[in-house]
Order: C-alpha cells, then structure tokens, then sequence
C-alpha cells in the first residue's frame, strides 16, 4: 500500500514536460519509470507518504494519457489500498464502466488489460456490461475491472466457467 500511495503521488505531481524527462531518464522503460518515480516520491514512513498524497489531492496535472486512463488508475490503485484495508466504496458506474473499456482496448504492455480477457466473455452482475465471445465470466463491475487489470485479489469475486481460465492467466508470468 505504501508503494501504490507514492505511485499515486507521483502522478499527481507529473506533468507533460515531467513525464517525457522521466521516461529518458529510465531509457523509456514505463517500468523503470514507474520505479523511479515511486521511490522519487515515497516517503520515510507509510505517515509521510500520506501526507504526501493529501497534499496532491486537489492537483490537475497529470500524465499525457487518455482520461480514461486516470480513472484507471483512482479506480483500481484506490481499491488496491482499500481492500486489504477492509474498506470499501462504491464508486460512479459510468466511471467504472469507461474505465474497463479502457483496459479491454489496451495491451498489457501499455498498463491494460486487453490480452488477460481475450477469449472470454465478460459480465458485470451489477451494471449493464457484457463484453467478448468464450468462456463467461460473471461478478461485479469493480472486480472485473481488477482481474483485467492483474489484480488477483479480485478473482474470490467472480464465477462462471472461464473465471478458472482468468486466474491461470493472472497467475502466468505474462499475467
């Protein structure tokens, strides 16, 4: 959680020109990038980096990255920190909804979630979605969105016969 809250801040805090810099700097690798700027804006303790991601709060700058993207990001890396924690939210629909489709559209290489849900049929149980050909997959919207996006912990929440086929994914290396 304390890398995902430094992660965060460190999206907050980029901008257009940041961004390019950055990304020469880690010889445009997005993972070293990512890297860099978490440790970059970690603090010493879980405390400070929280204090550094509230005092982001009301920034507006951000990557060059579709909009998309950044729901994205609040969506999936809030529910990161949020489900260890217990808590939850419930989040706008359309947001959610705008952010899965975003994932679906995007390779894994760029940080989507298009190659984990090919050959499956996606089906929110919760909202009006219902996305590929194969092996149905069923659970909520949120957690759809976290099992395209890697996130395992998601996986407890959804069923049907290509779920089993959607955790080996996940669980591969390329997942």
């Amino acid at each position: 959680m304390h890398d995902v809250a430094a992660h965060l801040v460190d999206n907050a805090r980029t901008t257009r020109i940041g961004i390019v810099v950055a990304m020469v700097r880690a010889r445009f690798d997005f993972d070293r990038q990512n890297d860099e700027g978490v440790a970059r804006h970690k603090g010493g303790t879980p405390v400070e980096t929280l204090q550094r991601l509230r005092e982001v709060v009301g920034r507006t700058t951000t990557p060059p990255a579709p909009l998309d993207s950044r729901l994205v990001e609040e969506v999936v890396h809030g529910e990161d920190i949020r489900r260890p924690l217990g808590l939850t939210r419930a989040y706008p629909q359309e947001a959610v909804l705008r952010a899965l489709t975003h994932q679906l559209r995007t390779s894994v290489g760029l940080g989507g979630g298009k190659q984990r849900a090919a050959g499956l049929r996606l089906v929110a149980s919760d909202a009006h979605l219902v996305h590929g050909d194969g092996a149905e997959v069923r659970g909520p919207l949120v957690s759809l969105l976290l099992a395209v996006s890697g996130r395992h912990q998601a996986l407890a929440d959804l069923d049907g016969p290509g779920a089993t086929r959607l955790a080996q994914v996940l669980r591969s290396p390329a997942g």
